[in-house]
């Protein structure tokens, strides 16, 4: 400093010794409402605030450069302080203790032992830690830490779980409201008995298990695949069990929330957007209610109804079974011997609930199935870790509840049925190949007699085959069945008309009413999207997806044939001041939740990753009942099924 006056000197000793607490309370430092304390790297600040629209004054952690504040842990959760008086002390123990404008205590941290020179740090984590104010080991020799008391947010590094041996409970619970962050109606915790597995429950009931872990993911994680931006570990010792993730890249902020309502959000920062982006649910429909089928049946999201028995089971109440209460569940329809008994191999589904469990990690899946069979009380097993071909034993005792049908999940599910059930399941096979041989034989005749034929017809069809491949089912029509069902394509019949061409109303002799999209000589779009929409929704079945009936493909004619949606399109509603009043809020909510169903389906649970790449209201067809249906899928893009981006060579689309 030589040469620098002595005020500046002065003021360069001053930054110097206070900016290495900038982020620490010791005990002649005490944090008073209205001041705060940041983390070294700027992330996190500590101080006291009022949530939402109430007045009364918490404690707490938020992002210090996000807007508008976001809090993810809160001292005072039950005591609130109703003014400006309150503070946050640090005793010479080592305890924290808030206290309001009298000096009473509100609430203090309760540290598990006492130290000499204590202090609170508040690390760019976001976890506040208390330690020696010497010890350069804070997060390892400390006495209480915020992240073993969770509020309503997860964070990277943070615990839900269980120390065996200290007996300490990390969960976390929703907040009473925006306004009001003492603990709500739901909790998030690890159920510990049998194989361990997360529970969120509403006053002491299960409301939602994501199912139990495969060495990977929990089985009912709606992503269970590696990302780019996320770790995750579930690990189980003698000393704890505890589930936690990572990011790979600590400078984009995220967090889990469980919110008032019980749902599990998992929320990442866009800066661009400067709002938060939700990027995973954990619960997103029917089926991830807790054992909403009963006992031995499954649950498809996809379906109507939902549940379904397994094979070998029939429903306990055919009366409420089909009344649509499922929560009876099923029962065998053969009783079981005990060792001559068989298993039924299930794949693509959530484990089910297995606290009545039993597990083993060294075992492997023919062992696991000998000790299955020899315990007569013994309903399913599986391999415990899927990863390199599988590997330890999991054993279920009782009814099998809480399963749903998951096509990523690559766990095997082997269910204790009665040899018979497979037996006659065998001979239907077989009387099924012999009716096959039977029928290929026939049907062999039948194509060499009008070999001739098609012979001639060839040319016509040549247009259909390039379009058509064999992993392609799908009815085709006849052009004079057409042309007739749509009055010869009468401009009186036109419903609407896109990038394709024109479209069609028509009915069949049997009274069905379609749709035909009938491509234009003068269309921007060809052949490739019209192949790319047969092969795409031919394969895909939803309910908020347009059913695609089959296609005409004679001579130069290129058509689509749909099931015809009477309400329209979406826009013909929304566009319309004179149409705009005839649709309720109640519609648009339905609307708007039967397309994201849909957008859920072909982005995460179809067995192809669909891209649309031209949705509009226009493309947004209302049937009878006002439920949407996506349609037009000639732009759309397949992705791989880890695929979470791609690039494209040209502008499509709207």
């Amino acid at each position: 400093m030589k040469g620098l006056p002595l005020f500046v000197c002065s003021q360069l000793l001053f930054i110097l010794l206070t900016s290495a607490a900038l982020d620490t309370i010791t005990r002649d430092k005490p944090i008073r409402d209205g001041d705060t304390i940041v983390s070294a790297g700027g992330v996190y600040e500590l101080g006291f605030f009022s949530p939402g629209n109430s007045k009364n004054r918490y404690v707490g952690i938020w992002y210090k450069k996000i807007l508008p504040t976001t809090v993810v842990w809160v001292a005072n959760r039950n005591i609130p302080l109703n003014d400006t008086s309150g503070m946050l002390t640090l005793k010479p123990n080592g305890t924290l203790v808030l206290v309001n404008g009298s000096n009473a205590s509100i609430w203090s941290s309760n540290s598990s032992r006492s130290l000499k020179n204590p202090k609170a740090r508040l690390l760019d984590s976001g976890n506040l830690v208390v330690s020696g104010r010497n010890d350069r080991n804070a997060e390892i020799n400390l006495v209480w830490q915020s992240f073993d008391c969770p509020g309503n947010t997860l964070l990277p590094g943070m615990k839900l779980g269980r120390n065996l041996v200290t007996g300490m409970n990390w969960y976390r619970s929703s907040w009473k409201s925006a306004d009001d962050p003492a603990p709500g109606e739901y909790v998030d915790f690890l159920d510990s008995h049998g194989y361990p597995q997360l529970f969120v429950v509403k006053n002491s009931s299960i409301v939602y298990s994501v199912g139990p872990w495969n060495g990977v993911a929990f089985s009912g994680s709606p992503n269970s695949k590696p990302n780019m931006y996320y770790t995750f570990e579930f690990i189980i010792n003698q000393q704890e069990i505890y589930y936690k993730y990572e990011i790979k890249n600590a400078s984009l902020p995220t967090r889990v929330v469980i919110d008032a309502d019980g749902v599990i959000e998992h929320l990442t920062w866009i800066e661009r957007s400067q709002s938060w982006f939700l990027y995973l649910t954990a619960q997103f429909g029917n089926c991830d209610r807790f054992a909403l089928c009963g006992p031995y049946a499954s649950c498809n999201i996809n379906n109507s109804p939902p549940c379904d028995c397994l094979r070998g089971f029939e429903p306990r109440y055919p009366n409420q079974w089909y009344a649509t209460d499922w929560s009876s569940g099923c029962v065998r329809r053969t009783s079981l011997a005990c060792d001559q008994d068989d298993f039924l191999k299930l794949t693509g589904i959530k484990m089910p609930d297995s606290r009545q469990s039993w597990y083993n990690q060294s075992m492997n899946l023919e062992e696991c199935k000998k000790m299955c069979l020899a315990e007569c009380n013994c309903t399913a097993y599986s391999n415990l870790d899927v990863r390199n071909g599988g590997s330890g034993c999991l054993l279920w005792f009782g009814e099998l509840i809480d399963i749903r049908e998951l096509s990523h999940n690559e766990q095997d599910l082997f269910v204790r049925v009665a040899a018979s059930e497979l037996d006659s399941a065998r001979k239907r096979r077989r009387k099924r190949s012999t009716l096959i041989a039977v029928i290929s034989a026939v049907v062999a005749t039948f194509i060499l007699s009008v070999l001739a034929w098609f012979s001639i017809q060839r040319r016509k069809r040549r247009t259909g085959s390039e379009v058509l491949n064999e992993d392609v089912e799908l009815p085709l029509f006849d052009l004079v069945a057409v042309t007739s069902a749509t009055k010869n394509f009468s401009s009186a019949n036109v419903i609407g008309e896109g990038g394709f061409g024109p479209v069609y109303k028509g009915i069949l002799p049997n009274g069905q009413e379609i749709a035909v999209k009938r491509l234009s000589k003068y269309s921007g779009q060809g052949v490739q999207e019209l192949k790319n929409e047969i092969v795409l929704i031919s394969k895909l079945q939803h309910r908020n997806l347009v059913k695609l009936l089959g296609c005409c493909l004679e001579g130069e004619e290129r058509m689509l044939i749909y099931e015809f949606m009477p309400n329209t399109s979406l826009d013909y509603f929304i566009f319309d001041p004179s149409r705009n009043a005839s649709l309720p809020w109640k519609n648009r909510f339905e609307i708007a939740i039967g397309i994201s169903r849909g957008l859920l389906y072909l982005h995460q649970d179809s067995r192809l990753r669909i891209i649309h790449r031209d949705l509009k209201t226009s493309n947004i067809l209302l049937d009878s009942g006002m439920n949407a249906k996506i349609s037009d899928f000639g732009l759309a893009k397949i992705l791989g099924g880890d695929q979470v981006e791609g690039k494209t060579k040209r502008v499509i689309g709207t």
